[in-house]
């Protein structure tokens, strides 16, 4: 194997939900989004497979987390589904959960109303109050 073939491989995140080509999709897209974010433009967040969502981690630049800018996360993105695992939909779009972490209390915060997607990634990326780019 070359070198060049090597270090693509280890590179890989493998970690996508399971679902093939939509949910590598729908990850490209979320890492595409999070290139237009607000804060802490210059480091490259992570994008990882979460159950049947996804979740964003990156280096803590502000170090107001981690105070040695070691790796955090972000925020959680998770489908939303009915009783019987169908997803919600809101004008034929699929609905979605964004969660910000709680790193004082260890824990992933009380999701926020569902939205489509797009519309979590805006606010995702936005971030006016500093909720998940601490």
């Amino acid at each position: 194997m070359s070198a060049h073939m090597a270090r693509r491989l280890s590179m890989a995140d493998t970690s996508a939900p399971s679902g093939g080509g939509v949910a590598d999709f729908l990850r490209h897209r979320i890492a595409h989004a999070l290139r237009e974010r607000a804060r802490y433009r210059y480091v490259r967040p992570r994008v990882l497979g979460d159950g049947a969502g996804y979740r964003i981690e990156s280096p803590c630049c502000s170090r107001n987390v981690d105070a040695e800018g070691g790796v955090i996360d972000i925020a959680r993105l998770q489908p939303m589904t009915d009783a019987g695992g169908q997803p919600c939909l809101q004008g034929g779009q699929p609905l979605w959960q964004l969660q910000a972490r709680d790193h004082a209390a260890g824990r992933w915060a009380e999701p926020g109303p569902a939205a489509p997607l797009q519309e979590l990634l805006a606010q995702l990326c936005a971030d006016t109050e500093r909720v998940y780019w601490p």
